[in-house]
């Protein structure tokens, strides 16, 4: 094919592409039970938001101080958004750092295939699942949405022989038990996850 011929046929490709991505985006968005768009921006609305603390105070503090402001900013932003919205929100992760971290059975599933998924390829910045489930005879929503590691998260949730001495140290007094190091910038680290009782 000469650089011609190329160039109309890469141009002809991106007019295909840009068509059909309103039709995507409708499609992912519309996936699922009905519900889910509801849950996926509650989801992607709290983590941003604490990112942007931590940032500010790795910033004025170093990283070893944003260790504490995670442990307690977190738990008050999930709080806050479950007030705000209906849903019970909080983060787990199957290398959990702090104990209430821990995720129930559907949790766990859900945790163990999206690493699955991401190791078949599939973006984790993408992972999610949502399920109608029946708990103890009620029906209940649940969603999760996998937290890929982002540069920033390294300096408290990368290999601990590379994590600054003051974070070590620190982890070690807040957390003895801590299985939350060891991680590579685009691995999941846990997930958002919400549930409800459905209406």
């Amino acid at each position: 094919m000469n650089a011609r011929r190329f160039r109309l046929a890469a141009k002809a490709a991106l007019i295909g592409a840009a068509a059909l991505g309103p039709v995507l985006a409708h499609a992912q968005a519309s996936a699922g039970p009905e519900w889910t768009a509801d849950a996926r921006k509650v989801a992607m609305s709290v983590p941003p938001k604490l990112v942007s603390v931590l940032m500010a105070e790795i910033d004025k503090a170093g990283p070893a101080s944003a260790i504490t402001v995670c442990r307690d900013r977190s738990p008050e932003m999930a709080k806050a958004a479950s007030a705000e919205t209906g849903w019970a929100i909080r983060r787990v992760s199957l290398r959990e750092r702090n104990p209430k971290a821990v995720p129930d059975a559907w949790e766990r599933a859900a945790l163990e295939d999206f690493d699955r998924r991401a190791a078949a390829g599939e973006s984790p910045a993408t992972l999610e699942k949502a399920e109608l489930v029946n708990e103890g005879g009620q029906r209940v929503q649940r969603y999760m949405r996998a937290l890929p590691v982002q540069q920033l998260c390294v300096q408290c949730h990368g290999p601990a022989d590379q994590l600054a001495p003051a974070v070590t140290q620190h982890l070690r007094e807040l957390y003895p038990n801590d299985r939350g190091t060891g991680y590579a910038i685009g691995q999941i680290r846990g997930a958002m996850t919400l549930k409800r009782s459905a209406p």
